[in-house]
């Protein structure tokens, strides 16, 4: 079977419609054509701004009134059409919300005479709406870029030994593949020849490479480090381990929004009343009040009135200026975030939830310190400058965190030949002529020493790896060396986590897919108390999932392990610098700097926020009783009352703008 290119019509029509993608991303579009489909519901919103302030600049020049209209048709078109062919959908589905009385509202604004009115309420609508479009489609980026990780073919290995690259949706469990050195993993499988190290970090976010050799099982997402895998497939590209993070990000993202659901069935409750006053007024005032049906006194002309008067024009634009103005602040503080919701959100949540390694960590091994098992005639100088004459061969974190160690001491590398990588297992090489030293992990070196040393090293590896720390061994003649590693905290991050619990008495917890020995040992330097580790992404989003939803959470993460989490946690906050591409489109808050130490300033701002939403919904719910009530009883004509309303919307922005201040 010949192979499927990755990038072929087919896979990429497959991906644009599996995956809901935006209309700017159709592979049917031309590059220049998608350039002008990106955000096209907002340029075109406020290109109909634009129409209407000409419209009103014209309508003041009676020679130009035919030209006034006639602007004030593209508004409508513009503006109105979506907003039209939405409600007409939603009132066949027998639904009736804000957008079908916002799109009643300003379509029988004309037949009162007061097209501009409706114009303005056109445009505004259309503003809001395509912003909260553009925010909700960064979900759909999170699947965009686990599948832009996932390899899309494989090579096959024949039975005559042949190999033969095909797509991966064609490959069956128990097929022998090959995966060869630097090369991501395509399948899940079990490695039947071969011997290697993989970087997990994409799946776990731990950057430590894992040895395996025939009989082990290897997750789809893995990278291979060294020498070359075959692979017998257990699972199918719809079931792999990928594909497993895919349905558990999706799964957290459809299910999040409580928040919306609620405006939801405001929205509903609200357009009907609204509705029904209208028409009751119109049709009841004749009868009560001795007035006229139609004219510009009649129950028909007040009922307009009070509708268009009772749009919630300023929700619909002074609330979302109040998170706009608080989105802007954060971005000069090199903080990212996804919707206004965001900070309602994290202004709710009690507790902080930490991944460990990127996070808390640089992400990066440090080798903290080399020892000799016992007293021998080799000193750790010398010891070292063998070491890194091995490993500035190799390519593992492990090799990197040795080299920095020595180089950071000044040490130079000792003389070495006949160098050799053993995949899977470590480095040796020749030193003093016929001195062979060998640099790797524990079953490298243990058929190479006696049994009493195997016993003493057995017990000494012990006593460290119960602190949490990794080791590598050292085997130079018969003198051992042990080096030990551990996570690099990153700097001054105690303090950083300090007035989270002091002065915003937030609960903090760490959640990790490592090793419950190294969890408790960064948790005591950075002064955790509750640690939850050995975590699967099931797991982590199994706890987040009932932490949300008891108490309201923000979680902080980066790797792809993360994502499910962050996707479903109250609030999810990635690193910007090391997080994946996947955490940070599953992520509500971006960290652009890793500025973990702004969380303080971030939770405060959100606060704020919240306070001042407030106001403005009090403000924005008194502008609409005194434009719309004043209008119903004639009072007012509707030329004021539509002053009085958006007044009040005006009100409710300059209250907002003083979340800009950093």
């Amino acid at each position: 079977m010949t192979s499927a290119n990755p990038s072929s019509p087919l896979l990429v029509f497959n991906e644009f419609f599996e995956m809901g993608q935006p209309d700017s991303k159709s592979p049917f579009l031309t590059p220049k054509s998608r350039r002008w489909a990106f955000n096209l519901p907002l340029k075109a919103a406020l290109f109909a701004g634009l129409l209407l302030i000409l419209t009103f600049a014209l309508s003041f020049h009676e020679s130009l009134l035919p030209l006034s209209q006639l602007t004030l048709v593209f508004v409508y078109f513009l503006a109105g059409t979506p907003a039209l062919i939405e409600s007409l959908e939603d009132l066949a589905d027998f639904e009736v919300n804000i957008d079908v009385l916002m799109t009643l509202a300003a379509y029988s604004s004309v037949f009162i005479g007061s097209g501009m009115e409706g114009g303005l309420l056109l445009v505004l609508f259309a503003i809001s709406g395509s912003m909260e479009e553009a925010v909700s489609a960064k979900a759909k980026d999170a699947i965009s870029s686990l599948h832009k990780l996932t390899p899309t073919k494989a090579c096959v290995v024949e039975p005559n030994g042949m190999l033969i690259e095909r797509s991966l949706t064609d490959i069956s469990i128990d097929t022998p593949i090959l995966v060869k050195s630097g090369e991501v993993v395509p399948l899940d499988g079990i490695v039947i020849e071969g011997t290697s190290s993989v970087n997990l970090v994409h799946l776990t976010g731990e950057n430590v490479p894992v040895s395996k050799k025939p009989g082990d099982t290897v997750a789809a997402g893995a990278r291979n480090l060294e020498g070359a895998l075959t692979l017998k497939v257990t699972h199918t590209s719809n079931d792999s381990t990928l594909a497993r993070i895919i349905a558990l990000v999706t799964q957290a993202q459809e299910s999040r929004p409580k928040l919306q659901r609620w405006f939801d069935k405001l929205s509903h409750g609200y357009a009907l009343t609204i509705i029904g006053l209208s028409f009751l007024f119109a049709l009841s005032f004749p009868f009560l009040f001795d007035i006229p049906l139609l004219g510009k006194e009649g129950s028909i002309y007040r009922a307009l009135a009070f509708l268009i008067a009772a749009s919630p024009c300023a929700l619909i634009l002074a609330i979302p200026i109040a998170y706009l103005s608080a989105i802007s602040a954060c971005a000069r503080n090199g903080i990212l975030l996804k919707g206004g919701v965001t900070l309602d959100a994290l202004a709710s949540c009690k507790t902080i939830a930490f991944d460990k390694t990127g996070t808390l960590t640089t992400g990066e091994l440090q080798c903290l310190a080399i020892e000799p098992l016992q007293k021998g005639l080799i000193s750790e100088s010398e010891a070292l400058a063998i070491a890194i004459a091995l490993e500035r061969n190799a390519v593992h974190p492990v090799a990197k965190a040795i080299v920095s160690f020595a180089s950071a001491k000044g040490i130079l590398p000792s003389a070495l030949k006949d160098f050799r990588s053993v995949p899977g297992y470590g480095v040796q090489g020749v030193i003093f002529e016929t001195t062979t030293a060998f640099l790797g992990n524990l079953s490298y070196i243990q058929d190479k020493v006696d049994e009493s040393t195997l016993a003493i090293l057995t017990s000494r590896a012990s006593d460290i790896q119960t602190r949490g720390e990794l080791l590598a061994y050292f085997l130079i003649g018969q003198e051992i060396f042990l080096f030990r590693f551990g996570d690099q905290l990153r700097q001054n991050i105690a303090n950083s986590l300090e007035p989270l619990q002091k002065h915003h008495q937030l609960r903090l917890l760490m959640l990790t897919g490592d090793n419950i020995s190294n969890a408790r040992r960064v948790a005591s330097m950075v002064n955790l108390k509750e640690v939850y580790a050995d975590l699967r992404p099931e797991d982590k989003l199994r706890l987040v999932t009932e932490l949300s939803e008891k108490e309201g959470l923000a979680m902080v993460g980066d790797g792809i392990n993360d994502a499910p989490a962050l996707a479903r946690a109250t609030v999810g906050i990635c690193m910007g610098k090391v997080g994946s591409a996947t955490a940070v489109e599953a992520a509500d808050i971006v960290l652009l700097q890793d500025s973990i130490e702004k969380l303080d300033w971030l939770i405060k701002k959100s606060r704020l926020t919240r306070h001042i939403v407030i106001q403005n919904l009090t403000l924005a719910i008194i502008a609409i009783f005194v434009a719309s009530l004043p209008a119903l009883a004639g009072i007012v004509p509707l030329w004021l009352a539509v002053v009085m309303h958006e007044g009040g919307t005006v009100l409710v922005g300059l209250n907002a703008l003083r979340l800009l201040a950093r």
